[in-house]
């Protein structure tokens, strides 16, 4: 799955440099406890130190600038990885998502086959999504009432479903395997318990489920 690959990057990314921030603060701090130690009988006192302040001020803004332009970076990279565009394969399955409270409707377009189930604690009632592992699949978000979002966990994957209005997303799943999903986004009492699982199967198990 392409998403969690670059945000397992960002997070490492983000892990090494805050421990480095931390790393230097500390320093930075015991070395002042240290000097101020050693010259505890020196009363006289600055009351600000500009080229210190202006270098600590620009230190700043350098790791800012850097985690702001790693995050557009990977948010460009995870939209151009999601989106069809004209000159990729076509998917090999286009699935209709429709939240609704509180479960999920899955509508296969290219044959007319409707998943739906009990969205509950009991796992083998909940909706189960199938789709071919190692091949793209198109799925097109929206919501019958309010807004929720469609998240796997396990996969970094999270996309809002909204009244009215389609989102786009395709997704390859890069080997067979089961995932749980669930709404992310608060959507009433039964929130919790708004549940579906994904499957992957071999492209001839999911062509053989699509006729049965």
């Amino acid at each position: 799955m392409q998403f969690r690959q670059v945000f397992e990057d960002i997070f490492r990314f983000e892990i090494l440099l805050a421990a480095g921030v931390f790393a230097a603060i500390a320093a930075a701090l015991l070395l002042a406890l240290a000097l101020s130690r050693k010259k505890s009988g020196d009363r006289r006192r600055r009351d600000s130190h500009p080229l210190v302040e202006g270098g600590y001020a620009l230190v700043l803004a350098a790791v800012a600038g850097v985690i702001v332009y790693i995050t557009a970076s990977a948010h460009d990279e995870v939209r151009e990885a999601s989106t069809t565009n004209r000159t990729d394969p076509a998917p090999a399955a286009e699935v209709k998502v429709t939240a609704f409270q509180w479960c999920w409707q899955f509508d296969y377009a290219r044959n007319d086959k409707t998943v739906t189930g009990v969205c509950s604690e009991k796992d083998r009632k909940l909706p189960t999504l199938i789709v071919p592992a190692g091949q793209p699949v198109k799925f097109n978000l929206t919501s019958s009432d309010v807004i929720h979002s469609f998240w796997i966990p396990d996969l970094a994957v999270k996309m809002d479903a909204f009244p009215d209005h389609t989102n786009s997303v395709t997704l390859t799943f890069d080997h067979p395997g089961r995932w749980l999903g669930r709404c992310a986004e608060f959507c009433g009492p039964y929130h919790p318990s708004m549940h579906f699982y994904v499957r992957a199967v071999p492209p001839e198990q999911y062509e053989q489920w699509v006729q049965a």
